[in-house]
């Protein structure tokens, strides 16, 4: 038995010596670890402008008084997170912009949207372009270069994924005529402007913009930048040419940022973006894009089990309905646009698959 069950054992005896007791050198430095994070109350939000070499550019008070802007770096406990531009950062430490002045971000507040993309379609591991963006302004050139309806294609299923809304520039049209190209566009609800190289509906893509942040995506060479400078003329976004074969040539955008748009109709904020030449799309999930075509979505419920709303799929309700002219006019470019979409999902399956 022992002395805790011994109810006659001299409690004298027990007493210990402060004498025996073994005090560590440095208990601050050896306090048990905790998962227990400061509470930060005293954080404020800020806008992620941009990211340089792990200096991120933040907007504190944002059309407040004191709006101004601040250098921050993430906190260590954020490391593994990823910061992006677009992104509503909670920020401590010295937030007056000083000169030499350096904030913390300590945490981020939820996003309403992610637009992402993979390095190619067999790979899931997603790469954040933009964060609470809400519009997407797909640029293409007519000519010089070329307008890619698949690249397109592929910019309109990352938005409709990431339930952003797509907008469609058309530039350079003085130099070729964009009606076929955009015929393959025609079912789709996509609002679309056109721009030659010097004239440019610049009130009609504002009004679009106020009231909204618009990430502006496009390959190299099809004027976005100078499209970017135009709305925002502080922007001084580089611009240059690029081959229209190879590609090869002076990149203009090299980093994403926000830009704030103001124009007679009010203000919104523009994301301009590097020009990329593919954009993976390992990541998306294919129901997503059926639900963005609400009324064929609803059809999509009368398909046999598996059905794959292909062309070639036997008993598609959606092709039934179109075919007896159930949608309308336009149902028949709607199912064509999606069916489209659909064909670039089953190449990506196939080919994850094929590399299994």
């Amino acid at each position: 038995m022992s002395w805790l069950d011994d109810p006659d054992e001299d409690d004298d005896e027990l007493e210990f010596d402060e004498a025996n007791v073994r005090v560590r050198p440095n208990p601050k430095a050896n306090r048990p670890r905790t998962k227990r994070r400061p509470a930060h109350a005293d954080a404020r939000i800020a806008r992620v402008l941009g990211v340089d070499r792990g200096r991120y550019t933040v907007l504190v008070d944002e059309d407040g008084p004191h709006e101004h802007l601040i250098s921050a770096v993430r906190a260590r406990e954020l490391r593994k997170m990823p910061i992006v531009t677009g992104d509503r950062a909670r920020v401590v430490g010295d937030t007056s912009g000083d000169e030499g002045t350096l904030s913390r971000i300590v945490g981020i507040e939820e996003r309403t949207s992610l637009l992402r993309r993979s390095a190619d379609d067999t790979d899931q591991v997603e790469r954040i372009i933009v964060a609470n963006a809400d519009q997407m302004l797909v640029v293409v050139a007519a000519a010089d270069p070329e307008p890619r309806a698949r690249l397109v294609d592929r910019y309109l299923v990352a938005a409709l994924d990431a339930g952003i809304r797509p907008l469609l520039v058309v530039t350079k049209t003085d130099l070729a005529d964009p009606t076929e190209f955009l015929g393959h566009f025609e079912g789709l609800d996509l609002e679309v402007f056109t721009s030659g190289i010097e004239e440019m509906p610049l009130e009609r893509i504002g009004s679009a913009l106020v009231g909204h942040s618009t990430v502006f995506v496009g390959h190299s060479g099809v004027g976005k930048s100078t499209l970017v400078n135009a709305l925002v003329p502080a922007a001084r976004r580089a611009t240059g040419h690029v081959n229209a074969v190879t590609g090869r040539g002076r990149h203009t955008s090299s980093s994403t940022v926000s830009l704030r748009y103001e124009g007679p109709a009010g203000a919104g904020w523009v994301i301009d973006t590097p020009g990329v030449r593919s954009f993976g799309l390992g990541h998306v999930d294919t129901a997503n894009i059926l639900r963005a075509f609400t009324d064929l979505d609803e059809l999509a419920r009368e398909c046999p089990r598996g059905c794959t709303h292909l062309p070639d799929a036997p008993d598609c309700a959606m092709a039934e309905a179109v075919a007896a002219g159930r949608l309308g006019p336009r149902g028949a470019a709607r199912l064509e646009s999606l069916q489209r979409l659909l064909e670039t999902f089953a190449k990506r399956d196939a080919a994850r698959d094929g590399g299994a």
